[in-house]
């Protein structure tokens, strides 16, 4: 199970997610609480493990925004929302190769399969991420979309592009989003806080250990099931 931390803002929290055994931390760059910048970022990613992949989430960023924070900062994958360049992700990946990783952001609603399906025609997108949504709020709203609806969506999504489970995560419903939606990967924010901006290291500890113990229940399940 691939466990991504996001909204880091200091050095202090984007370690303890390392340590914790996250596979990624996430940096916001958008209009939010938590949003940090470029220089910021810089001051942290060079003291985290190089097996800790360092996200950037951009919404309606250009791409000249987006490549020159990749490289000021040391970003290895960056989560797109809402761009209206349609290549955007075509263009990272021609720039980048496959040294970045790209993961699209889809809000849960109603034509959640549809939008599933056009991302598998996307061969530049590694992964998508499946958040939740608020008339005001992109992400990062604490609320969880509903995943019995998602789930014939994601059982029928294929192996292309991996699915990540974002949006109202914490350590106590964690286990029931991986029963429930089988992800390839977890994405948590708000659920890990101690305030607004700022990890909490029990939280965050507990929410990788109970993903990855559902995770391996759910493969033995799996197994059984076949």
């Amino acid at each position: 199970m691939w466990v991504k931390i996001c909204a880091n803002t200091n050095l202090e929290d984007a370690q303890l997610a390392a340590a914790a055994g996250a596979d990624a931390v996430g940096f916001v760059f958008a209009e939010s609480s938590r949003r940090v910048t470029p220089a910021q970022v810089r001051a942290i990613t060079p003291h985290l493990p190089d097996r800790v992949g360092k996200y950037g989430v951009f919404v309606d960023a250009g791409f000249d925004v987006i490549v020159a924070a990749i490289e000021e900062c040391g970003l290895t994958g960056v989560q797109l929302h809402a761009s209206n360049d349609v290549a955007l992700q075509s263009r990272l990946r021609e720039r980048f190769s496959n040294s970045l990783g790209i993961f699209r952001v889809i809000h849960f609603g109603g034509d959640l399969e549809e939008r599933l399906r056009e991302a598998q025609q996307d061969d530049a997108v590694d992964a998508v991420l499946v958040d939740s949504r608020t008339a005001i709020l992109l992400g990062g709203t604490g609320l969880p979309f509903d995943w019995h609806a998602a789930r014939s969506s994601f059982s029928g999504a294929g192996s292309h592009p991996r699915l990540i489970v974002a949006g109202g995560l914490n350590p106590e419903n964690v286990g029931e989003a991986i029963a429930t939606l089988r992800p390839w990967g977890v994405d948590v924010a708000t659920g890990v806080e101690a305030s607004t901006g700022k990890k909490d290291p029990a939280k965050v500890k507990a929410f990788a250990e109970r993903a990855r113990v559902a995770a391996h229940k759910a493969k033995l399940e799996e197994t059984f099931e076949v």
